[in-house]
């Protein structure tokens, strides 16, 4: 039988001159039928925390205040065999040459979602994917991104990525777990923060998950899938 699944997505440094040196892409994927239960959830262990449902999860939230409630979270994550996580680091995109590959930054983006969520996709099941893009050409993107992926799987009809869409984070539970996950692992990359809150929050997805979260993790994972990026090593 045919099953549905929903992708979150979200972006951590993902312009081309933004300054940063790590990328991080990630997606949380869960079957469509669970997502009204997981959300509820999530607005429970808000409500836990005298917290309102309109409270955004997000890692730039992330406080000794508050850090027992994303600890929380995290658990939560790793308790429910319905939610996984996939997670492409790129270490250094300035070390890119768009030249040498023969194509631009906004090429290179695309390229990078097909290798965040290929590993996903099964070719006998279905997927919607919403993704909480920030800048002002997001419907172009979404188009040429649904375009790109549905080609790389010959699936021209669009019968197995039935749509992307673009979503606010601030309305979607999934997504706001999407932006805590992906900001976990790419702090644990950059090395550079020094808040004993998300220290503690990197440690604990460190144990939960069993890897370091910086480098790439089996193809076969279905937790917390990590695929570490580099040049010409593409194929994972």
């Amino acid at each position: 039988m045919t099953e549905t699944f929903n992708i979150y997505c979200d972006e951590s440094c993902h312009l081309e001159h933004d300054h940063q040196q790590v990328m991080v892409l990630g997606a949380v994927w869960c079957p469509a039928i669970k997502t009204k239960d997981i959300s509820q959830h999530l607005k429970d262990i808000k409500k836990q925390y005298n917290l309102p449902s309109q409270f955004e999860i997000k890692w730039t939230k992330v406080s000794p205040a508050k850090l027992t409630f994303y600890q929380d979270i995290l658990k939560y994550f790793f308790d429910d065999d319905d939610l996984h996580f996939r997670s492409l680091i790129m270490p250094d995109k300035t070390i890119l040459h768009q030249v040498d590959y023969n194509q631009t930054h906004e090429d290179f983006y695309y390229k990078m979602y097909f290798d965040t969520l290929k590993i996903i996709f099964h070719p006998k099941e279905r997927y919607r994917i919403y993704i909480d893009i920030k800048d002002t050409r997001g419907g172009n993107k979404i188009n040429k991104l649904h375009e790109v992926l549905s080609n790389n799987l010959y699936d021209f009809d669009k019968t197995i990525i039935e749509r992307i869409q673009i979503a606010r984070s601030y309305e979607i539970q999934l997504l706001q777990l999407t932006d805590f996950l992906t900001g976990i692992i790419s702090a644990a990359n950059r090395s550079i923060t020094q808040s004993p809150a998300k220290l503690s929050l990197i440690q604990q997805m460190k144990e939960r998950s069993h890897y370091s979260l910086i480098r790439t993790t089996l193809i076969r994972e279905n937790k917390v899938n990590i695929f570490r990026w580099h040049p010409r090593e593409d194929s994972t």
